[in-house]
């Protein structure tokens, strides 16, 4: 099931014919959700507010009416439901996640608490989720053929690439693999070239290992690997100028150990040229 977050806006529409298009390629059911905060959806007449909590209540399944309609104008034989929910946004719909296998909201919302999708929602609930998150943004005008993932030998970079795979063969598209290094070369004079020469080596031999077997599971993806000596932002966000998709992980190998969404895809959820999905790292077993 898709999990897609509505609010009113027209980014939220956006991302609602993109996530009519993924469960068309998955076979999978959409689930259309609104979260109305600080308001019961029932009530009784004679509550505090209740003309206010009902209007609310009204406006809020009038936008989920809508959205459903986008979403059957965009393709009829995609199953889609809806659900009104309360609550905390960001709470309701991390829980609403363990359901899911994508949850998709809209780049920007109508302002506000409840509308600021990428400003609060998205950017909390990405590397909380059970199940990755994709932002909507900068939809291409027709499809490009290429999914790009970034690789970084992470946990959660190794999520991204079996994600990037399955994505590209579901679309039949080609997947480029960009891992970026920016860190200073060590030598100088006459050993400096070497050692640059010696870095960019391992580098390349790092986004080999984390591609290792992957073409053996997906024969019919085109795989272009890319290492770039240069910020991790700005080599993916070029990237994603061309593609369909951009995947990351949600923290990387720089990342602090309580910082659940790291500096590279905090910053391509504002800067990517396209969708943008979030892997979330494995989750890591309990020792008793």
């Amino acid at each position: 099931m898709i999990l897609v977050g509505v609010d009113g806006s027209s980014a939220a529409l956006e991302a609602v014919s993109w996530a009519v298009g993924e469960a068309r390629l998955r076979g999978a059911g959409l689930r259309l959700v609104h979260v109305m905060p600080g308001w019961p959806l029932e009530m009784s007449e004679d509550a505090p507010y209740a003309d206010a909590g009902r209007w609310m209540r009204d406006g809020a399944a009038s936008m989920l009416t809508d959205a459903v309609e986008r979403a059957r104008a965009e393709d009829g034989r995609v199953d889609v439901e809806s659900q009104l929910l309360p609550g905390d946004p960001r709470l309701v719909l991390i829980e609403a996640t363990k359901e899911a296998d994508l949850l998709v909201v809209g780049s920007h919302g109508l302002g506000g608490f409840s509308g600021m999708l990428l400003g609060s929602v998205a950017l909390d609930v990405a590397g909380h989720t059970s199940c990755p998150v994709a932002v909507v943004r900068n939809l291409p005008a027709q499809a490009r053929g290429e999914v790009v993932v970034g690789v970084d030998g992470s946990p959660a970079g190794t999520a991204a690439v079996g994600f990037a795979f399955a994505e590209a063969s579901l679309r039949g598209a080609d997947l480029r693999a960009v891992h970026a290094w920016s860190r200073p070369v060590a030598g100088c004079g006459p050993f400096a070239l070497e050692s640059a020469q010696e870095t960019a080596g391992g580098e390349r031999r790092l986004l080999a290992e984390a591609l290792a077997g992957w073409s053996e599971r997906y024969p019919d993806v085109k795989v272009t690997e890319q290492v770039e000596h240069m910020h991790p932002v700005e080599a993916l966000k070029n990237a994603s100028a061309h593609a369909d998709l951009l995947v990351v992980g949600s923290r990387g190998r720089g990342g602090l150990a309580g910082l659940l969404l790291g500096s590279v895809s905090h910053a391509l959820l504002h800067h990517a040229a396209c969708p943008l999905i979030v892997a979330p790292a494995p989750a890591t077993p309990r020792h008793t």
